[in-house]
């Protein structure tokens, strides 16, 4: 649409608007100006000898792909910046086998650490056994809304690491408290860490996933860490002595019934009274029922009618075994979950499961990302393929518009230049590699690419009037340097805003706004002396071919944009 208004609306604007005849100049321009003149004579001289050395182009490009590997590999990787929404949310899981009554009061002590810790508070919903999804008697939530940002002097981050902090004391129940995430596609909420381990059976996860988790808790990188394959309902293993039931006169089946009946709280039927349906449910009296050794007290009618106890046929054993079980790609599987320490990103703790994966794990095991961490992953990945996908297409139409190769990788050596200061100004400024700067990345390959183009193209006209290589690449520097300067500046000053976090909730665009401004200033300074240096030793003499001066100019061209075009359509399509 820009390009659209600016080859119609523009030109007609212009013609509308300004004044026919000489333009008086105004006390502005004649106040700015030799400043103006200054630049420019300044800039040639120094492009002149900046020429004598154009082989120093190089040793920068190389210093720019060596920071381009530097930057990246220091700086702090994460799908995106959480946003402060001054919203919290605490999982609590207490121990298999505990009670309401019990859940219930550690809800309680819980709410009470809220109310006196977290003042910033403003609403907070305490919920008991929510029972929905995959929650228990033994898991409750807390969900904490707390004042704006404008009102409080900590941030959501510092006051949820306030409460993990305070919540590790708890011995009763495991506290995970967590942010709501900035983007999370068609995820469940939890802590960001997520790694899956897969196993051919059950038996071996259950020899190594306790090793896995004892290393991920001493590991600093974690703040806390959990297991959803938890190996922690007790459970009573009884065995029957069959020869010696047999001689007794009891089957296998009495056993059962016995045992269920007893137990089992099984509805037996209804029975009316004062005009009111009850049911008639069979179960021992929880005194009764209490401890494991109740179950020997319990008597069984053998064949004959007598009565005999239990003890005498039956042992029992107490054992644990988890709860649920899972899958993943049709293998058994346990999701190691962690919530990342103060200063520690999203690929540190990814790193840091690896490291543990090849400690512990032997070849048998496959591992796999799920939640927020797959995000992540899968973000990367597609950065990637966009970013080289970027770089085609705008080669394709350079070379279109050029007719020519080599044009268009000198405009194209723009784009390290542009992506060190990128990654540069992240570090400087303590930002992360996120999807956010990743966008910003892929514009700047668009944004930067412009000021190549402008020096490029002249400096081609000017070649065709008959001017030589050098004289052609230094007009053409110096006549374009007010362009270059005024789209430039344009572009660092409109991104200003997002970098400086203007705006509610925008902490998770300021990589977005570093990574332009940063970009765009840091190649423009390097542009205007590399490509030149680049073109005059790069660039090929043009020759002039008499038998096509009767073909349109145009017309390949025309051609190719046409194909480009039909390319876009069926990309889109």
């Amino acid at each position: 649409i820009s390009a659209f208004v600016s080859l119609t609306l523009t030109p007609m604007l212009n013609a509308y608007l300004m004044k026919s005849g000489e333009q008086k100049k105004s006390k502005f321009y004649n106040f700015t100006e030799p400043y103006f003149e200054k630049m420019n004579t300044s800039y040639a001289h120094s492009l002149t000898k900046f020429m004598k050395r154009k082989w120093l182009s190089f040793p920068i490009i190389i210093g720019c792909i060596g920071l381009i590997v530097l930057f990246f590999s220091i700086l702090k990787k994460e799908t995106a910046p959480y946003d402060d929404r001054s919203f919290l949310s605490l999982n609590v899981s207490a121990p298999e086998g505990a009670s309401f009554d019990y859940m219930d009061r550690v809800m309680t002590e819980l709410t009470t650490l809220i109310n006196d810790s977290v003042p910033e508070k403003k609403v907070s919903l305490i919920i008991t056994s929510p029972g929905w999804g995959a929650s228990s008697v033994n898991s409750g939530r807390a969900r904490i809304r707390i004042v704006d940002p404008s009102e409080r002097e900590k941030s959501q981050q510092e006051i949820a690491q306030d409460l993990t902090k305070w919540t590790k004391q708890y011995s009763e129940a495991k506290v995970s408290v967590s942010e709501t995430p900035t983007i999370a596609v068609n995820r469940r909420g939890g802590l960001p860490i997520q790694y899956i381990i897969q196993a051919q059976n059950f038996e071996k996860l259950r020899e190594k996933i306790p090793l896995f988790m004892e290393e991920a808790s001493n590991d600093p990188t974690f703040a806390v860490t959990d297991v959803n394959l938890k190996f922690n309902k007790p459970e009573i293993y009884v065995s029957i002595d069959r020869e010696k039931a047999q001689n007794l006169g009891i089957s296998v089946m009495d056993v059962a019934q016995t045992l269920q009946l007893s137990l089992s709280g099984q509805r037996f039927g209804y029975f009316m009274m004062n005009g009111k349906q009850y049911q008639v449910i069979g179960q021992f009296d929880k005194k009764d029922r209490d401890t494991p050794m109740d179950l020997t007290s319990i008597f069984v009618k053998n064949k004959e009618g007598k009565l005999i106890q239990l003890d005498n046929v039956v042992t029992i054993e107490e054992q644990s075994s988890p709860p649920q079980l899972y899958h993943n790609n049709r293998y058994m599987s346990a999701t190691v979950s962690a919530s990342l320490a103060p200063g520690k990103s999203m690929s540190d703790g990814i790193e840091a499961m690896e490291r543990i994966k090849e400690k512990v794990l032997d070849d048998t095991f496959t591992t796999d990302l799920g939640g927020e961490s797959r995000d992540f992953a899968e973000s990367n990945s597609n950065t990637a393929f966009a970013f080289g996908l970027a770089l085609l297409l705008i080669f394709l139409i350079l070379a279109a518009q050029f007719e020519s190769f080599i044009d268009p990788f000198i405009i194209i050596l723009t784009v390290p230049m542009a992506i060190a200061g990128a990654l540069f100004s992240l570090w400087l400024f303590g930002q992360t590699w996120n999807i956010f700067s990743q966008i910003g990345t892929i514009m700047l390959i668009g944004l930067v690419t412009k000021n190549g183009i402008l020096i490029v193209e002249f400096a081609n006209q000017l070649r065709e009037q008959g001017k030589s290589k050098y004289d052609a690449i230094i007009e053409a520097s110096e006549s374009r340097l007010r362009p270059i300067l005024m789209t430039s500046l344009a572009i660092a000053l409109g991104a200003l805003p997002i970098a400086l976090s203007l705006g509610a909730a925008s902490t998770s665009r300021i990589g977005m706004g570093v990574v332009i401004v940063g970009g765009t200033l840091f190649s423009l300074v390097l542009t205007l002396f590399v490509i030149p240096a680049i073109y005059l030793m790069w660039s090929r003499e043009r020759k002039h071919h008499p038998e096509f001066d009767n073909i349109k100019k145009y017309d390949c061209r025309n051609y190719c944009n046409w194909s480009i075009f039909c390319f876009f359509c069926a990309c889109y399509r």
